[in-house]
C-alpha cells in the first residue's frame, strides 16, 4: 500500500521538477516534500529522482511510478466520490481552452457528470486571456488555461503540468532560414502567439502572419493546408503534424504551465471535486490527429 499523501507529494515534484515548488504547490514545507518522497523511495525500494544541488530529474522508476501515481490517486478519489460524490450539489462555471477541450478532458468531465450527478456543469471553451478575465470578474468558477511558466497565478492556481512549446507544420513545409517565418496564429491577445513572435524577435528572425484564427480549428485547416507554421504545447501537437527540421533555423520556444485557476468566492466542494479529477487523471492530453 502507498501512501496518498507521499503519491500527491510526489507527482508535484514530478510535474515540477522542484521541491521548492512543490512545497509552494501543496501548501507544506520543504523538509516534508523531501521526507514524503523519501519514504516513497524506501517503500518502492528503488530511487524515483536524481538530484544534484542545481537539478531534479525523474528515474526510469520515477517515471513508471509516475504513472502508478497517477492511476491509484484517480481510483482513490473515484472510491471516495462514489461515497460521498452524490452529496456534492450545485452549480459550476468550468471554463477551458479550445485545444485543451479537443484532448481527453471531455471524457473526463463526463465521468465527472456521472459521479456528481447533482452538480450543475456549465462550460466555457474560449481562450487563455478571456477565461482569466472571466475568473476575476466572477463570471467562472475554476479554468483551465494556458499561463506562462511559474509566475501570476498563485494562490488561487494548481499546476496540472509544465510543457514546452513547439513549432509545427505539415511534413515537408518550407522555411527558409534567413526569410520571415510564416507563422498561423491566434487572434490577439494569445499567450502562444506574444511567446512566439517574442522568440523570433530575440533570435533576430521576422514572421509573417499568414492567417489569424480564432480556434484551434482554424489553426489546423491553415496549417494543414500549408499557409504556414504554427505553435502548440508539445503534448498538444496532433499528431499529424511534425516540428521543422533544424535547417529550418527557427530558435527555441518556452515552455508554458498548464494551469487550474479557481475564483476564491467559487463554491469550494465542487471545484475542489473537478480539480482533484483533472489531477489525478492518467490520460495523456493528445489530441486526435482529425
Amino acid at each position: 500500500m502507498y501512501d496518498p499523501d507521499q503519491l500527491r507529494t510526489f507527482l508535484a515534484v514530478a510535474q515540477s521538477l522542484s521541491f521548492t515548488q512543490a512545497a509552494e504547490r501543496l501548501g507544506i514545507r520543504q523538509p516534508t516534500v523531501s521526507q514524503h518522497v523519501r519514504k516513497l523511495e524506501v517503500a518502492v525500494g528503488r530511487p524515483l529522482f536524481l538530484r544534484d544541488t542545481r537539478t531534479v530529474t525523474l528515474t526510469a522508476d520515477g517515471e513508471a511510478m509516475a504513472g502508478f501515481a497517477r492511476t491509484i490517486l484517480a481510483a482513490h478519489e473515484e472510491a471516495a466520490g462514489y461515497f460521498t460524490g452524490s452529496e456534492l450539489r450545485g452549480r459550476l462555471r468550468f471554463g477551458v481552452t479550445d485545444d485543451l477541450a479537443l484532448t481527453p478532458l471531455p471524457r473526463i468531465l463526463r465521468d465527472f457528470r456521472q459521479l456528481y450527478p447533482r452538480i450543475d456543469l456549465e462550460l466555457t471553451v474560449a481562450q487563455s486571456p478571456n477565461l482569466l478575465r472571466r475568473v476575476e470578474s466572477g463570471h467562472l468558477d475554476l479554468a483551465y488555461v494556458k499561463h506562462s511558466v511559474g509566475t501570476g497565478y498563485e494562490p488561487n492556481g494548481r499546476l496540472v503540468r509544465r510543457d514546452p512549446l513547439v513549432w509545427a507544420g505539415i511534413n515537408g513545409t518550407r522555411i527558409a532560414p534567413d526569410g520571415p517565418v510564416p507563422l498561423v496564429a491566434y487572434q490577439a491577445p494569445s499567450l502562444s502567439r506574444s511567446l512566439g513572435v517574442q522568440t523570433l524577435e530575440q533570435a533576430g528572425r521576422s514572421c509573417r502572419i499568414t492567417c489569424i484564427v480564432r480556434g484551434v480549428n482554424g489553426v489546423l485547416a491553415a496549417v494543414r493546408a500549408g499557409l504556414g507554421i504554427a505553435i502548440f504545447a508539445r503534448s498538444l501537437m496532433p499528431a499529424d503534424l511534425v516540428e521543422p527540421p533544424p535547417s529550418a533555423g527557427l530558435p527555441e520556444l518556452p515552455a508554458i504551465d498548464l494551469v487550474l485557476i479557481t475564483n476564491p468566492r467559487a463554491a469550494k466542494e465542487p471545484a475542489e471535486a473537478l480539480t482533484a479529477a483533472i489531477l489525478g487523471s492518467n490520460a495523456p492530453l493528445k489530441p486526435d490527429a482529425a
